[in-house]
């Protein structure tokens, strides 16, 4: 297919799936939790558990009374004991509500990135940012709450996607039917590509990237090619992608 072909699917696709009809209980998504809602932090905490199946996610979500975040952290213990999913037991899921409910009383979530991206505008820098602050407020450690709320990487080698807060990020700062555009200190034209395993399959399979290892050179790679049929706003494309791949329709 050529490069022009392409972006003609892509354009379409992006206009076909530009609706609140593309995100249902029957087309489940854990956008769909965080737009009731309309807050950077219930929308955190849905972008953090936004890995598996789609429909349990919801489900688990659907689950959580976000109301917590200005309770006590033993009412939020106390119910959130027998709540958990996957790699997160109910210790960790009350630790997460307890951290950014700390976190609300020093400064919001947008400020904080912001504070790492404003000088060079690279949402990554602002990333490493928001972790090293999250991590300051809390000492738990185990293996599900460090792979909800994940760490700053030595190097480059080797480093993941950081999917689930690439697609956050999409959530703040785009907006249109689908995105909610909470925040606007940070340029859309600067967000990386939320890289899952669909979004990655299809995007070989149309020749956008040659990258064969699923990694954060991937992301900025497709990120490169994206910005190519729209400068000011590549990741708009993430969504169809995703659909594309997940419906086996590319």
């Amino acid at each position: 297919m050529t490069f022009k072909k392409i972006k003609i699917l892509l354009d379409n696709e992006v206009e076909a799936r530009n609706s609140s009809a593309e995100i249902s209980l029957e087309k489940p998504d854990p956008l769909l939790i965080a737009s009731q809602h309309n807050d950077e932090t219930i929308a955190l905490i849905c972008a953090l558990f936004a890995y598996g199946n789609a429909r349990l996610i919801v489900k688990f979500l659907q689950s959580l009374d976000f109301s917590l975040l200005d309770a006590s952290d033993k009412t939020i213990k106390h119910t959130l004991s027998s709540h958990y999913y996957r790699f997160q037991n109910a210790e960790d899921v009350s630790r997460l509500f307890i951290t950014l409910k700390r976190l609300r009383d020093v400064d919001s979530i947008e400020n904080i990135f912001y504070e790492g991206y404003k000088k060079e505008e690279n949402v990554l820098d602002g990333l490493w940012c928001f972790i090293e602050t999250l991590k300051s407020m809390q000492s738990h450690k185990s293996r599900g709450y460090d792979f909800l709320v994940g760490s700053v990487p030595q190097k480059m080698s080797g480093m993941g996607t950081y999917k689930r807060y690439m697609m956050y990020l999409r959530w703040m700062v785009r907006s249109d039917a689908l995105d909610m555009g909470i925040w606007s200190k940070i340029d859309k034209k600067d967000l990386l590509m939320p890289l899952d395993t669909h979004t990655f399959k299809v995007s070989q399979r149309l020749g956008l990237l040659k990258r064969k290892t699923y990694d954060m050179k991937a992301t900025i790679e497709l990120t490169e090619k994206l910005k190519k049929f729209d400068k000011s706003d590549p990741i708009k494309y993430d969504f169809a992608l995703y659909r594309l791949g997940q419906e086996k329709l590319q």
